[in-house]
């Protein structure tokens, strides 16, 4: 009776999962124009978003308080170094409040198996207020247009091969 009480469970469980991840993807029907507020890249520099036009942009907003968040930096880090030579730029961006330094950010990241992302901070939160994000992981789908084209709530297989397929495929169709 457990044997049977137990495969349920788990058909169940599998059954809600797979449609989380499907309810997880939306994809606009407009593009949307991103807010102009600057973020802080490792090195000090105040940056816009409109910087990285003609790329294909995933903005990562993410905690270091966030199991989900730091349980894929390595999945990530492997995602970005498939993708490198693909026009599609990853930001991973965490509230400055979180860091003492920059080096502080560079050297959690490392210790989880991603020395390679580009590392970014919010000032207060409040790109991410601006997004209407308050909770992570979340990822801000950015065509090369700079307008936000959809976005991906909670944390994904990013370097499986069906994601990278996804990915490059909304490059394709949303430039």
């Amino acid at each position: 009776m457990k044997k049977y009480i137990l495969t349920f469970l788990s058909f169940v469980l599998f059954s809600f999962s797979t449609l989380a991840r499907e309810e997880a993807v939306n994809i606009y029907a407009v593009p949307r124009d991103m807010p102009k507020r600057e973020i802080i890249n490792e090195w000090g520099q105040k940056v816009k978003l409109s910087s990285f036009k003609g790329n294909f942009v995933l903005l990562m907003v993410w905690s270091r308080n966030c199991v989900p968040c730091i349980k894929e930096l390595d999945n990530i880090n492997s995602f970005v170094n498939k993708i490198k030579d693909d026009n599609i730029k990853v930001i991973m961006l965490s509230p400055n409040t979180e860091w003492t330094t920059a080096e502080e950010q560079r050297n959690f990241v490392t210790k989880f198996k991603a020395p390679d992302l580009d590392l970014y901070t919010d000032v207060d939160g409040k790109l991410a207020e601006d997004l209407g994000i308050f909770t992570s992981p979340h990822t801000v789908l950015i065509n090369t247009k700079g307008q936000e084209i959809g976005r991906i709530r909670g944390a994904a297989e990013w370097d499986d091969d069906k994601v990278i397929k996804y990915i490059r495929n909304l490059k394709e169709q949303h430039g």
